[in-house]
């Protein structure tokens, strides 16, 4: 049964240009208004002009993430990926050797981009610090994404290839078997080891048991009644299929007690932190126990490589794809960074007809707090093998933007398709095009386009979310080609200023190239690093508009919005400007 998330409030009202935070309630409805300097009907909402202007580079605001694998890792495909606007590398770690990951990496870190030098390939003296040398389309990020821990069956029995396969018959009787006798002595068609001995004890008559991502259907009609660990579950074939060794085992609805992490992800997780990974993607997340276990790892992991403990850890983006999950979606959303909307192993988990609802709700939940979340599985697959896609796969990639999502991501279509480079280049041209849609039609969208945003944070009298909220509103009501962000040292204010979905790209200028790259995932958000270090606040804003003029972001004429936190007096103010850019 699915989760239903609520209502999600809108966020049009009039802001400020300058607030003090000392001076402001932490109960206030409505942000102070300095009286420095007001626009007079911010939240009014004027058509945009196109993202894509002729004669001007204007980015996509969704990101795409792209799964590398065995036909996309080499430099020269791997540079054309990224041409073509990919920008955060997905390692899957249910396949990738230690290997093939330090190719990778080593690769991506190789790629020339729009400007020059590759952000992660700074002089670094540790991983995250900081860098004068990167800039902003060459801000990319690393995904590592783990196996999780799963229930699988045993190998086949005289399967000595690892490619021998047996066939279940429907209406056939088999048996699942936990014992580790049965591991030893292998499956055949009667008897199928499962390596999860309390499957016994989370199953009831009448409950599904699907092999191999739900080709194949059982139903239980009995189990043993065993107070031992382990006990058998008899079954029926409900439909015919082959089943090769270690086809894995989906349980929809049990209430299992799987660990948050693997001996086999906990190995990858510090070895991606040596890698100076960006997130973690982690596989079949039941909890925020679960999310909260990994949090503990790492720093464990931290402390044992001996990194300091200031050292800024891969951010966490949950996998939902239970039913188990769903249920606790709204405690793991709070303790995660990010959600993934992980469809493959979902959709064997619920009703099929029910993922898109699932996705809406969860891309809904993530756009009222902030948090970014990636729409993943099977979105252009057919470009595995054809060089173009589906009409069907093309309007699942346009609907995930309309729904909001901060990025969307390919699997097998780049990481052993015969087109990665065909398909980045289509999902660009999807991105672009329901974004523009979107833009000049929002009373078509349903999405966050559709005022369906982020809200409670402005609404308690949070500074940073305030001027967030003012800078989207002025940047529609004068028509702007940008919002240039100036943070001191964090990267809070450029988070909430995307989380107003605005309609043109967020330059942010960070002080490190790992703030840079855990900030990409983002919708709208373009890092540049270092390049307004050492500069006073006043002075910062000039050279921003200088860079965004030089990188193709802005052109002379257009209007832009630049915001900032500054202190002054021992006070802590926001302040916003709209100027035109010569």
């Amino acid at each position: 049964m699915l989760r239903q998330f609520g209502k999600i409030a809108s966020s049009r009202s009039a802001s400020l240009i300058r607030v003090n935070a000392s001076t402001t309630p932490a109960n206030s409805s409505k942000a102070l208004l300095s009286t420095k300097t007001c626009f007079a009907d911010i939240a009014g909402v004027t058509e945009t002009k196109p993202l894509s202007v002729e004669g001007q580079w204007n980015p996509q605001l969704t990101k795409i993430v792209a799964t590398i694998g065995p036909t996309s890792e080499q430099l020269p495909v791997m540079s054309d990926l990224v041409k073509a606007g990919f920008r955060i590398m997905r390692l899957n770690f249910s396949h990738a050797t230690t290997e093939e990951v330090e190719l990778r990496v080593s690769n991506l870190k190789k790629c020339i981009g729009r400007h020059g030098a590759s952000s992660m390939d700074m002089p670094e003296d540790l991983p995250g610090s900081a860098s004068q040398m990167a800039n902003d389309l060459n801000v990319r990020a690393v995904l590592l994404d783990t196996r999780g821990p799963e229930i699988r069956m045993g190998k086949l029995r005289d399967d000595f290839s690892g490619h021998e396969t047996i066939t279940l018959q429907a209406g056939n009787t088999i048996t699942l078997r936990t014992s580790e006798d049965w591991a030893d002595a292998g499956s055949t068609e009667t008897d199928l080891f499962i390596d999860y001995p309390k499957l016994h004890k989370v199953l009831v008559p009448g409950s599904k048991v699907l092999l191999d991502d739900g080709a194949i259907i059982l139903t239980v009609t009995s189990l043993e009644d065993s107070k031992e660990l382990y006990g058998n579950v008899t079954c029926t074939v409900d439909n015919a299929g082959d089943l090769r060794s270690r086809a894995g085992v989906n349980l929809p609805g049990a209430e299992t007690d799987l660990p948050a992490m693997s001996a086999k992800d906990k190995v990858d997780i510090k070895y991606g932190i040596t890698k100076d990974v960006d997130y973690v993607a982690a596989s079949f997340v039941q909890s925020a126990d679960h999310v909260r276990e990994i949090k503990q790892y790492m720093k464990l992991c931290v402390e044992e490589l001996g990194l300091p403990t200031s050292y800024p850890l891969p951010l966490i983006i949950s996998k939902i794809e239970s039913q188990t999950a769903l249920k606790n979606f709204d405690e793991i959303l709070e303790e995660s960074d990010g959600i993934m909307v992980a469809r493959g192993d979902l959709g064997v988990e619920i009703p099929i007809y029910q993922v898109t609802n699932a996705q809406k709700e969860m891309v809904a939940a993530c756009n009222a707090v902030g948090k970014p979340v990636i729409v993943a599985t099977q979105m252009l697959e057919s470009m595995a093998k054809n060089p173009r896609p589906t009409r069907a796969e093309v309007s699942d990639v346009t609907n995930a933007v309309f729904d909001g999502a901060d990025a969307v991501m390919t699997s097998g279509e780049t990481a052993k398709g015969k087109y990665p480079v065909e398909t980045i280049q289509m999902m660009n041209e999807i991105i672009s095009s329901a974004e523009s849609f979107a833009v000049s039609r929002p009373d078509l969208v349903s999405g966050s386009y559709g005022g369906r945003v982020f809200a409670n944070k402005a609404e308690s009298g949070c500074v940073e979310a305030s001027i967030a909220k003012a800078s989207v509103a002025a940047a529609r009501k004068r028509d702007a080609s940008a919002i240039i962000v100036l943070n001191k040292i964090g990267s809070g204010l450029a988070r909430f200023v995307s989380a107003y979905r605005p309609d043109v790209p967020i330059i942010t200028f960070v002080p490190s190239s790992k703030m840079a790259r855990q900030l990409i995932i983002h919708r709208g958000i373009h890092p540049v690093v270092g390049a307004l270090s050492g500069l006073t606040f006043h002075k910062r804003p000039a050279l921003a508009m200088k860079h965004a003029k030089e990188m193709g972001f802005v052109s002379p004429g257009d209007n832009v919005v630049i915001v900032g936190m500054e202190d002054e007096d021992e006070e802590e103010f926001g302040t916003m400007k709209v100027t035109t850019v010569v």
